[in-house]
């Protein structure tokens, strides 16, 4: 009798761990330490490079994809959306070496003054960031001298990231609408 009581007591411990391993594998959150993913410590980076809008050409880079009927009339083109693949240059002349593009959209998105939000993926395609990824999710207030965007995210070398993109403007060729635009990255990463 001892022997089966026994046999139940060690059978039942041995289902009740097997449900409640079960039950932890299946979730929605844990922490987790940042070893487990591989991270290592924590690094500071500082990217340099020149980003080109080309609005005007046979081949632009920045292509507008969307307006309000009101975009037109507004002083500040409140509505109008482009789509980008701009590419990234080590210097300011667009026959500089790429060393990745900027994708994504930019859109006027205030009535008052030329505020754009900036939604873009930096994809560089140079060295060891080859493939890696910055995101830029914020405002660039175009007519100021220096303007702040924040990184939010990234991947490969960029897991993680957060930090900043400061933006002054190069060259605006008035005429054409063309930019070259130098930035100065400061992200976070591991």
């Amino acid at each position: 009798m001892a022997l089966c009581i026994t046999k139940l007591v060690i059978f039942s411990l041995l289902f009740t761990s097997t449900i409640l391993f079960t039950a932890n594998s299946h979730t929605f959150a844990r922490s987790l330490l940042p070893e487990k993913l591989g991270l290592k410590k924590e690094k500071l980076s500082h990217l340099h490079f020149y980003f080109h809008d080309i609005v005007s050409g046979r081949n632009p880079t920045a292509v507008r994809v969307a307006e309000a009927k009101m975009t037109n009339k507004s002083a500040t083109g409140f509505g109008l959306v482009v789509m980008i693949d701009d590419p990234l240059t080590e210097g300011p002349e667009l026959s500089s070496k790429v060393v990745g593009r900027a994708q994504g959209l930019y859109s006027s998105a205030s009535q008052n003054d030329l505020g754009l939000l900036m939604v873009q993926n930096y994809v560089f395609t140079e060295g060891k960031y080859n493939g890696s990824t910055l995101s830029v999710l914020g405002r660039n207030a175009v007519f100021s001298e220096v303007r702040e965007m924040p990184i939010v995210g990234g991947s490969r070398l960029f897991r993680f990231a957060r930090g900043y993109a400061q933006a002054r403007t190069h060259l605006l060729d008035l005429q054409t609408g063309d930019a070259v635009v130098e930035y100065n990255v400061y992200v976070f990463h591991y």
